[in-house]
């Protein structure tokens, strides 16, 4: 398989679908110090993906920080939802593509450009940076590094800060994957009309 292309990644989360694992915690449930360290994410304290993790209040203090860092940090808003919604893809994971693809379109993803991220960075229309991007994702899913020549195409435009930012987002979101594929987190209500992650590309017919 090589570093751009993602095999049958894509495919395999139907075998990871069904009920929840362990199911988000009710609020009739949390105490108080629980139902403070949601109010730490704001108007997405009641996602799945937080109500679930605050079961365990001790990591969820731990890792709050670095996933609100990371959206708000040195990387173009962009540049970042590119990279994630390429992980998500390559993880499969439904909740985290659905969510992304939201956040994609305010950080200025056109729908087409947000269902092209399947294609990979071969797919007709990036500009020659998307396509690094994309590369960057897939060869940090395949390889666990970036190689020499994506190292220098991202390095003549990102500031260090920046270069160091791109190996923690795909990492964090290869986390946060992992997390909501195994507990089977449910894709929350309000973002279920973005959980086509598995449907059929938009223009298969130029697309083989």
């Amino acid at each position: 398989m090589s570093a751009s292309d993602p095999g049958t990644a894509a495919g395999r989360p139907a075998a990871l679908m069904g009920a929840a694992r362990i199911p988000p915690l009710p609020p009739s449930e949390r105490s108080d110090d629980e139902v403070e360290l949601l109010a730490k994410v704001g108007v997405a304290r009641d996602l799945n993906l937080f109500t679930t993790l605050i079961r365990y209040p001790r990591l969820f203090r731990r890792w709050i920080p670095l996933c609100g860092g990371l959206l708000t940090g040195a990387l173009p808003a962009r540049d970042r939802e590119l990279l994630i919604l390429r992980t998500a893809f390559h993880c499969g994971a439904r909740y985290e593509w659905a969510h992304h693809q939201v956040l994609g379109a305010e950080a200025g993803l056109s729908s087409e450009e947000i269902d092209r991220v399947r294609r990979g960075p071969s797919a007709p229309g990036w500009s020659e940076f998307d396509a690094v991007l994309l590369t960057a994702a897939d060869e940090l899913r395949s390889l666990s590094t970036l190689t020499d020549p994506t190292w220098k195409q991202l390095n003549r435009r990102y500031t260090t800060e920046q270069m160091l930012e791109v190996p923690f987002v795909v990492g964090q979101y290869h986390l946060v994957a992992f997390f909501v594929n195994s507990l089977r987190v449910e894709v929350d209500h309000d973002f279920s009309q973005h959980d086509h992650l598995h449907q059929p590309f938009t223009d298969d017919s130029s697309h083989p």
